[in-house]
């Protein structure tokens, strides 16, 4: 099949990746638009473990305030050089992490981050509930964990849904990123202000 501009640039526009990935991507793929987007993205991923050990001691601190002024947030994010940290990929990355960081309230950034002790209050109000409910006490282990998967997903920052695009998890966003740019990326901390909340 005849790979066209157009296609070309449909998938750039879809994934933001470079018109050469996109064009070998799609002669990969016999033009076929969704399994050119897979191949980027396992590029993206490919791209981001082998960056993963290098240090990111350059970067940008980035802000938001949601209107009324009542919210705010402020993030850093990591990269390995200055030009990255003044690339504009970049920048709007971190710009939309500390509104995504607004809208949804994560506890942390990993989920070694994560209190144990939030873990465990967590595990304790779903076992309660699986017991008051009836279950035996086979299937509770079974469903604790499944609820204690899903209120990580929903508090940990890399795993969370973007708010931007529902399909994809900030990791995923994070990693399309890595493999665009080239360098590793990382979140390093954030802090989330609300006005009378402490």
């Amino acid at each position: 099949m005849a790979i066209t501009s157009k296609m070309v640039k449909d998938l750039r526009d879809k994934t933001q990746a470079g018109m050469m990935d996109c064009k070998k991507a799609l002669e990969k793929t016999d033009g076929d638009m969704e399994k050119a987007v897979d191949l980027l993205r396992q590029k993206g991923l490919a791209v981001a473990a082998k960056r993963a050990g290098r240090a990111t001691s350059e970067g940008v601190i980035e802000t938001y305030i949601h209107a009324g002024g009542k919210l705010g947030v402020m993030v850093e994010l990591g990269c390995e050089t200055d030009f990255v940290a003044k690339n504009d990929d970049f920048r709007e990355f971190a710009r939309d992490l500390a509104m995504h960081i607004a809208a949804t309230n994560p506890v942390a950034v990993s989920r070694d981050e994560v209190p144990a002790e939030v873990i465990a209050r967590e595990k304790e109000i779903y076992v309660q509930q699986a017991l008051d409910s009836g279950k035996p006490e086979a299937i509770v282990e079974k469903m604790v964990a499944g609820k204690v998967e899903k209120f990580l997903a929903d508090i940990v920052l890399l795993e969370q849904k973007f708010v931007k695009n529902q399909d994809l998890s900030i990791q995923d966003i994070l990693n399309e990123l890595v493999g665009r740019i080239g360098e590793n990326i990382s979140i390093k901390r954030f802090a989330r202000f609300q006005v009378g909340v402490e």
